[in-house]
Protein backbone atom coordinates (compact mmCIF):
# COMPACT_ATOMS: atom_id res chain seq x y z
CA UNK A 1 0.00 0.00 0.00
CA UNK A 2 1.21 3.44 -0.68
CA UNK A 3 1.74 5.57 2.26
CA UNK A 4 0.53 8.98 2.08
CA UNK A 5 2.51 12.16 2.35
CA UNK A 6 3.74 13.04 6.00
CA UNK A 7 1.40 15.36 7.33
CA UNK A 8 1.31 17.34 10.73
CA UNK A 9 2.30 20.46 11.65
CA UNK A 10 6.31 20.29 10.41
CA UNK A 11 4.64 19.24 6.55
CA UNK A 12 2.36 22.44 7.12
CA UNK A 13 5.25 24.99 8.16
CA UNK A 14 7.57 23.91 5.23
CA UNK A 15 4.36 24.49 2.91
CA UNK A 16 3.58 27.52 4.39
CA UNK A 17 7.20 28.58 3.90
CA UNK A 18 7.58 27.28 0.25
CA UNK A 19 4.80 29.60 -0.32
CA UNK A 20 6.36 32.43 1.69
CA UNK A 21 9.03 31.85 -0.95
CA UNK A 22 7.44 32.12 -3.74
CA UNK A 23 5.44 34.79 -2.94
CA UNK A 24 8.74 37.14 -2.77
CA UNK A 25 9.67 35.74 -6.02
CA UNK A 26 6.45 37.00 -7.69
CA UNK A 27 6.58 40.32 -6.34
CA UNK A 28 9.86 41.01 -7.14
CA UNK A 29 9.25 40.30 -10.71
CA UNK A 30 5.99 41.91 -10.58
CA UNK A 31 6.86 44.91 -8.10
CA UNK A 32 10.47 45.11 -7.84
CA UNK A 33 12.57 44.93 -4.85
CA UNK A 34 10.74 48.58 -3.34
CA UNK A 35 7.45 46.01 -3.29
CA UNK A 36 8.74 43.87 -0.86
CA UNK A 37 7.07 44.21 2.84
CA UNK A 38 5.16 41.96 5.12
CA UNK A 39 1.61 43.15 4.37
CA UNK A 40 2.05 41.90 0.39
CA UNK A 41 4.10 38.59 0.96
CA UNK A 42 1.84 37.81 3.52
CA UNK A 43 -1.50 38.89 0.83
CA UNK A 44 0.25 37.04 -1.58
CA UNK A 45 0.79 33.82 -0.07
CA UNK A 46 -2.74 33.96 1.51
CA UNK A 47 -1.21 33.87 4.78
CA UNK A 48 -1.07 35.19 8.27
CA UNK A 49 1.49 37.63 8.06
CA UNK A 50 2.74 36.78 12.09
CA UNK A 51 3.87 33.66 10.10
CA UNK A 52 6.65 35.67 8.28
CA UNK A 53 8.33 36.38 11.80
CA UNK A 54 7.13 32.54 13.23
CA UNK A 55 9.30 31.24 10.72
CA UNK A 56 12.05 33.71 9.48
CA UNK A 57 12.34 35.91 12.51
CA UNK A 58 11.49 39.53 10.40
CA UNK A 59 11.13 40.04 6.46
CA UNK A 60 14.89 40.38 5.88
CA UNK A 61 14.83 36.81 7.38
CA UNK A 62 12.42 35.63 4.62
CA UNK A 63 14.10 37.42 1.76
CA UNK A 64 17.79 36.48 2.90
CA UNK A 65 16.34 32.70 2.86
CA UNK A 66 14.93 33.72 -0.97
CA UNK A 67 18.07 35.11 -1.70
CA UNK A 68 19.95 32.21 -0.71
CA UNK A 69 17.75 29.90 -2.67
CA UNK A 70 17.55 31.49 -5.45
CA UNK A 71 20.96 33.01 -6.99
CA UNK A 72 22.87 31.58 -9.42
CA UNK A 73 26.12 31.11 -7.99
CA UNK A 74 25.43 30.43 -4.10
CA UNK A 75 22.93 27.70 -4.62
CA UNK A 76 25.04 24.84 -5.18
CA UNK A 77 27.76 26.14 -2.56
CA UNK A 78 27.75 22.72 -0.35
CA UNK A 79 29.01 21.12 -3.41
CA UNK A 80 31.85 23.78 -4.08
CA UNK A 81 34.44 21.57 -2.81
CA UNK A 82 33.72 18.57 -4.91
CA UNK A 83 33.32 20.74 -8.09
CA UNK A 84 37.03 22.53 -7.86
CA UNK A 85 38.43 18.82 -6.99
CA UNK A 86 36.95 17.36 -10.91
CA UNK A 87 38.47 20.82 -12.52
CA UNK A 88 42.04 20.79 -11.58
CA UNK A 89 43.29 19.06 -14.34
CA UNK A 90 42.99 22.08 -16.82
CA UNK A 91 43.20 24.93 -13.92
CA UNK A 92 39.61 25.97 -13.98
CA UNK A 93 39.82 27.08 -17.66
CA UNK A 94 36.31 24.98 -18.51
CA UNK A 95 34.98 25.44 -15.26
CA UNK A 96 35.17 29.07 -15.38
CA UNK A 97 33.49 29.02 -19.02
CA UNK A 98 30.58 26.50 -18.03
CA UNK A 99 29.73 29.03 -15.04
CA UNK A 100 30.00 31.45 -17.33
CA UNK A 101 27.75 30.07 -19.59
CA UNK A 102 25.05 28.62 -17.46
CA UNK A 103 24.83 32.33 -15.58
CA UNK A 104 24.23 33.68 -18.81
CA UNK A 105 21.36 30.85 -19.84
CA UNK A 106 19.92 31.58 -16.42
CA UNK A 107 19.86 35.44 -16.70
CA UNK A 108 18.39 35.25 -19.92
CA UNK A 109 15.80 32.81 -18.87
CA UNK A 110 15.10 33.32 -15.13
CA UNK A 111 13.39 37.02 -14.67
CA UNK A 112 13.53 36.49 -10.78
CA UNK A 113 17.32 36.18 -10.97
CA UNK A 114 17.68 39.46 -13.42
CA UNK A 115 15.43 40.87 -10.76
CA UNK A 116 17.99 39.68 -8.25
CA UNK A 117 21.18 41.31 -10.37
CA UNK A 118 19.05 44.48 -10.54
CA UNK A 119 18.56 45.07 -6.81
CA UNK A 120 21.90 44.69 -6.05
CA UNK A 121 22.97 47.25 -8.45
CA UNK A 122 20.53 49.82 -7.08
CA UNK A 123 19.77 49.11 -3.78
CA UNK A 124 22.71 48.80 -0.55
CA UNK A 125 20.89 46.44 2.43
CA UNK A 126 22.61 43.66 5.20
CA UNK A 127 21.30 40.57 2.75
CA UNK A 128 22.30 41.89 -0.13
CA UNK A 129 25.64 42.48 1.28
CA UNK A 130 26.09 39.27 2.87
CA UNK A 131 24.48 37.58 -0.82
CA UNK A 132 27.69 39.23 -2.69
CA UNK A 133 30.24 38.04 0.51
CA UNK A 134 28.77 34.58 -0.40
CA UNK A 135 29.57 34.80 -4.06
CA UNK A 136 32.99 36.37 -3.16
CA UNK A 137 34.21 33.37 -0.86
CA UNK A 138 32.81 31.14 -3.90
CA UNK A 139 35.04 33.17 -5.94
CA UNK A 140 38.14 33.59 -3.87
CA UNK A 141 37.67 29.29 -3.16
CA UNK A 142 37.82 28.87 -7.55
CA UNK A 143 40.68 31.40 -8.08
CA UNK A 144 43.05 30.72 -5.35
CA UNK A 145 42.64 27.16 -5.55
CA UNK A 146 42.67 26.82 -9.16
CA UNK A 147 43.72 29.50 -10.95
CA UNK A 148 46.32 31.53 -9.00
CA UNK A 149 49.19 29.49 -9.35
CA UNK A 150 48.70 28.94 -12.93
CA UNK A 151 48.52 32.81 -13.78
CA UNK A 152 51.20 33.76 -11.21
CA UNK A 153 54.40 35.35 -12.96
CA UNK A 154 51.82 35.92 -16.63
CA UNK A 155 51.12 39.06 -18.27
CA UNK A 156 47.71 37.97 -17.68
CA UNK A 157 45.27 38.57 -14.63
CA UNK A 158 42.20 35.78 -15.15
CA UNK A 159 40.52 37.57 -12.12
CA UNK A 160 39.38 41.01 -13.96
CA UNK A 161 39.27 39.50 -17.33
CA UNK A 162 36.73 36.85 -15.42
CA UNK A 163 35.11 40.66 -13.29
CA UNK A 164 34.86 42.01 -16.66
CA UNK A 165 32.60 39.05 -18.33
CA UNK A 166 30.70 38.86 -15.67
CA UNK A 167 29.85 42.10 -15.63
CA UNK A 168 29.20 42.39 -19.29
CA UNK A 169 26.83 39.08 -18.65
CA UNK A 170 25.05 41.23 -16.58
CA UNK A 171 24.59 44.44 -18.37
CA UNK A 172 24.10 42.85 -21.20
CA UNK A 173 20.84 40.85 -20.52
CA UNK A 174 19.41 43.54 -17.97
CA UNK A 175 19.71 46.25 -20.47
CA UNK A 176 17.88 43.52 -23.42
CA UNK A 177 14.77 42.50 -21.13
CA UNK A 178 14.25 46.13 -19.35
CA UNK A 179 14.51 48.45 -22.36
CA UNK A 180 14.88 46.23 -25.21
CA UNK A 181 18.80 47.58 -25.81
CA UNK A 182 20.79 46.24 -28.31
CA UNK A 183 24.78 46.48 -27.57
CA UNK A 184 26.68 46.93 -30.57
CA UNK A 185 23.79 45.51 -32.21
CA UNK A 186 23.52 42.02 -30.50
CA UNK A 187 19.97 41.21 -29.66
CA UNK A 188 20.31 38.57 -26.75
CA UNK A 189 17.59 37.38 -26.74
CA UNK A 190 17.97 35.57 -30.30
CA UNK A 191 19.53 32.14 -29.90
CA UNK A 192 22.19 33.28 -32.62
CA UNK A 193 23.20 36.38 -30.68
CA UNK A 194 23.48 33.85 -27.50
CA UNK A 195 25.39 31.39 -29.41
CA UNK A 196 27.80 34.30 -30.57
CA UNK A 197 27.96 35.62 -27.17
CA UNK A 198 28.81 32.26 -25.86
CA UNK A 199 31.71 31.22 -28.29
CA UNK A 200 32.98 35.15 -27.57
CA UNK A 201 33.44 33.96 -23.86
CA UNK A 202 35.37 30.75 -24.62
CA UNK A 203 37.87 32.73 -27.05
CA UNK A 204 38.43 35.28 -24.48
CA UNK A 205 38.98 32.17 -21.65
CA UNK A 206 40.62 29.95 -24.56
CA UNK A 207 43.12 33.64 -24.94
CA UNK A 208 43.66 34.07 -21.46
CA UNK A 209 45.29 30.84 -20.54
CA UNK A 210 47.42 30.84 -23.52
Amino acid sequence: MTRKPTSGPIRNKEWTKQKLLAAVGKILKSDGFTGLNVSKVALKAEVDRKLVYDYFGSMEGLVKEYLNNSDFYTANIDQSKEIIEQNRSDQGKEMLYHLLEDQLDSLIANEEMRKIISWGVCESSKVLEELNERRESLGEQFFSELTDQYFKGKDKNIRPVAALLIGGIYYITLIAHTNNGLICGVDIRKEEAQAEIKKTIKQIIEWAYL
